[in-house]
């Protein structure tokens, strides 16, 4: 694992290296694998481009997310075109069932509230509002609820997991313990990258009828 001053400086030339982040604006800190970024953006988009490009570093093992959103008063929005922005894009995205969701918007702070089927649906609905200006924070309290077809046995469910991690060429499956609980999974072990870690995640939420996963692996060599 770099060391701190190591993992500071390896970080900082990979917000530079990002074109949608202006790295001047943020400041970055090691300790012990654990990266804080602190500063002011003028997006959530360029915030959250900054926190993914921290986690694809090697040895990061955690990121703490300190930078501000401050779009400007040149740019600021009224909450009420926030939420009419939101409704549109919204409709616009056929991943998303836009009739399921319920939009609030305060001092740019957007909350997201409904159902959908599938986490990808939900994750959906964050990343369209979250690009629109004027919105500094996105609150999602989406809920999960599978339709009654698509309760499955957690047996079963267990399975097609395991097969999914097999199936994946950028994983050590046989490193990746899978539980299943009624519809949570929980996933254990040790993966290499954050990248991984989001990769195995993301096919356990594949899975129909799972409505919460537990990501417990840990990242590092």
């Amino acid at each position: 694992m770099p060391d701190d001053m190591t993992l500071q400086a390896m970080v900082m030339d990979e917000l530079t290296w990002v074109p949608n982040v202006n790295a001047a604006h943020i400041g970055v800190s090691a300790r012990n694998g654990v990266v804080t970024l602190s500063g002011t953006v003028n997006s959530l988009v360029e915030k959250v481009a900054a926190e993914r490009a921290a986690r694809r570093v090697r040895g990061v093992q955690a990121v703490a997310q300190e930078i501000a959103v401050d779009s400007g008063s040149t740019h600021r929005h009224m909450d009420a075109e926030i939420a009419d922005r939101a409704l549109k894009i919204l409709n616009w995205d056929l991943e998303v069932p836009d009739e399921r969701i319920q939009v609030a918007v305060e001092h740019g702070i957007v909350t997201l509230t409904g159902t959908v089927m599938y986490q990808y649906q939900k994750q959906a609905v964050e990343r369209d509002v979250g690009k629109l200006g004027g919105v500094t924070e996105v609150v999602n309290k989406i809920d999960i609820q599978p339709t009654a077809n698509q309760v499955i046995d957690p047996d079963t469910v267990h399975v097609k997991i395991q097969n999914a991690l097999q199936r994946t060429v950028a994983l050590e499956a046989t490193h990746i313990a899978v539980a299943v609980q009624g519809s949570l999974v929980t996933l254990r072990g040790k993966v290499k990258t954050w990248w991984e870690r989001s990769i195995a995640e993301n096919a356990a939420w594949s899975s129909p009828g799972v409505t919460e996963v537990d990501n417990q692996l840990i990242v590092g060599d």
